[in-house]
């Protein structure tokens, strides 16, 4: 059945990315590392240099707007050229570190510049000074961490490609199950009518005043067990799932809907058929759509 539908630009997104950047500046070298994984919400972490603080802000926005939803990490790292930076002494941390080699400096016989020397080498006995980017330096960042979106971006689209074929085979297979379930209704059917009527023959034979009331009864029934409703909505939800995956933008949680929609008349088809060949089926199309459900939770 599937094979009616006109083909149609792939749309879905993976919510798997990865995408990298570099920039060259006065100050060093900036490489950016961005990767996104599979969440239910948008949760972004971030590491960036000291003195990006200020743009932390507008990175955030800039990682939500474009790749709205996952598990995001992302980090910008500077390689120092040097030319930009400068160290201060901590002169607290000197201090106090003299002060407790002074005892040992005096039993060792060692002199002042030799344990002064040694006490600088140590952790935190210089400080980094980094300066403020100015507005020039911050846009050549930007455009870089823009260029590392757009690779991660592309990622997910050739990674979505992928997945929408899977869905759509998937898809398709329910519809062509639900071609079989109609093989098997003239013989459902039949098969009712005839308990219905070896049953309506017995109860005539008891009580006979009550033949308009039981056929009342009967044909409620009958009308209970029609499945060409759910039929019809089923097919229905499987055009308007490949439609909305051709969505110009990537509509999992939408995907999700439709897919919960396709389960309940499923389900129905499987209480209402009565005939152990379309429950048969029905298996066949719970267990296709078990698996849309799994690979939904990989789409944007």
């Amino acid at each position: 059945m599937h094979d009616i539908f006109v083909n149609l630009a792939a749309m879905i997104k993976s919510m798997t990315g990865f995408g990298k950047a570099q920039a060259v500046l006065d100050r060093g070298t900036f490489s950016v590392d961005i990767r996104a994984l599979n969440s239910k919400q948008l949760d972004v972490n971030v590491r960036i240099p000291s003195f990006l603080r200020e743009q932390e802000a507008e990175i955030r926005s800039l990682l939500a707007t474009k790749l709205e939803r996952g598990k995001i990490d992302m980090m910008i790292q500077l390689k120092n050229s040097g030319d930009r930076a400068s160290s201060e002494v901590n002169t607290e941390i000197v201090q106090t570190q003299f002060e407790k080699l002074k005892q040992l400096k005096e039993s060792l016989q060692i002199s002042n510049d030799i344990l002064f020397s040694e006490i600088m080498k140590l952790p935190d006995s210089l400080v980094e000074q980094e300066s403020r980017i100015d507005e020039t330096e911050w846009g050549l960042i930007r455009k870089m961490l823009s260029e590392a979106l757009d690779s991660a971006d592309e990622f997910r689209k050739k990674e979505g490609a992928g997945l929408e074929a899977e869905l759509l085979d998937r898809v398709g297979a329910i519809e062509n199950h639900l071609i079989k379930v109609s093989e098997f209704e003239e013989d459902r059917m039949q098969s009712i009518r005839t308990r219905i009527t070896s049953r309506i023959e017995e109860f005539l034979r008891q009580d006979a005043g009550s033949a308009s009331r039981f056929e009342e009864e009967m044909i409620y029934y009958l009308e209970k067990l029609d499945i060409s409703e759910e039929k019809q909505r089923l097919a229905a939800h499987c055009q308007y799932f490949r439609e909305t995956s051709a969505d110009k933008a990537s509509q999992g949680r939408k995907l999700g809907f439709i897919t919960q929609e396709m389960g309940r008349e499923i389900n129905t088809i499987g209480s209402k058929s009565n005939h152990a060949g379309m429950q048969k089926i029905v298996v066949l199309m719970k267990d296709e759509l078990e698996k849309i459900k799994e690979q939904l939770n990989n789409v944007l």
